[in-house]
């Protein structure tokens, strides 16, 4: 679907020329690999009149459920969708002579431009501002103990940077934090998952590994981000061997192990 509204945004911003806010939602988390299941641009205009380029993709591969749970968009909702090839140009036209902004926008930028690649077309950000306001968000909001202390449990941290002081913060941080989160776990082993930084993608928690498409792939790597542990055992069996020599986790060693022996787990 392609929309266009115009309204006015009011921003304390300056704007010399349109500037394009975007969003992806996509097949995976592999910039490479993976394609564009949902995209949208809104574009304010110096003036403050906003455009919005917004639709659903077919990504001319199937969608992994781990991804769909995410985002909530499945195969049989793209499959009379546009395919990217037939969409580039609305975009192309969509973007000329625009900054662009988004919030975490390094990954979007790789996919969209790993897709404008694989149909032959060059996306380049030469001559327009980037602009990523997760970065203010991280440089204006602390995330330091001291942050934390005073969010949670609502006074400033004295003698910060002592260690007895820091230990008496942090066992004050988590009663507050269990009192303001009901939903919580009340289990450490519990309470350390709802921790753990994992992708859904991730075979291991540093996500050296993950699944793409049922199969196991490398997730790192420049030159071998997104390759099968299967062509890998055929094609390139000496980087697994150096993974096995390296500081990996003994999970991921052990998968190694086995891929090399033949034995590649697949998922259903």
């Amino acid at each position: 679907m392609y929309v266009e509204r115009e309204k006015k945004v009011h921003m304390r911003l300056q704007l010399k020329r349109p500037l394009a806010f975007i969003d992806l939602e996509t097949t995976g988390l592999n910039e490479r690999e993976d394609r564009i299941v949902d995209i949208c641009i809104t574009k304010v205009f110096p003036n403050g009149e906003e455009q919005t380029l917004n639709s659903l993709i077919n990504p001319t591969i199937p969608i992994p459920l781990e991804s769909t749970k995410i985002h909530r968009i499945k195969d049989v909702d793209v499959q009379n969708k546009e395919s990217f090839r037939d969409f580039a140009g609305k975009i192309i036209t969509f973007l000329d002579n625009c900054d662009l902004c988004g919030f975490g926008m390094k990954f979007d930028l790789a996919v969209l431009e790993s897709e404008f690649r694989r149909i032959g077309i060059s996306f380049t950000l030469d001559g327009r501002d980037v602009l990523d306001i997760q970065q203010i968000y991280f440089k204006m909001e602390r995330r330091d103990l001291q942050a934390a202390h005073l969010k949670y449990c609502g006074k400033t941290f004295e003698n910060a940077h002592s260690a007895s002081a820091d230990v008496k913060a942090t066992i004050d941080i988590l009663k507050s934090q269990l009192e303001l989160y009901p939903e919580l776990p009340d289990s450490i082993g519990d309470l350390r998952k709802f921790c753990r930084l994992k992708e859904p993608s991730w075979v291991d928690d540093e996500g050296k590994l993950a699944w793409y498409n049922g199969e196991m792939v490398i997730n790192f790597s420049k030159d071998h981000k997104g390759k099968t542990l299967k062509a890998m055992v055929q094609e390139n069996p000496g980087f697994l061997d150096w993974m096995m020599q390296k500081d990996f986790s003994p999970e991921v060693k052990t998968i190694i192990s086995e891929a090399i022996k033949g034995n590649i787990p697949t998922r259903l």
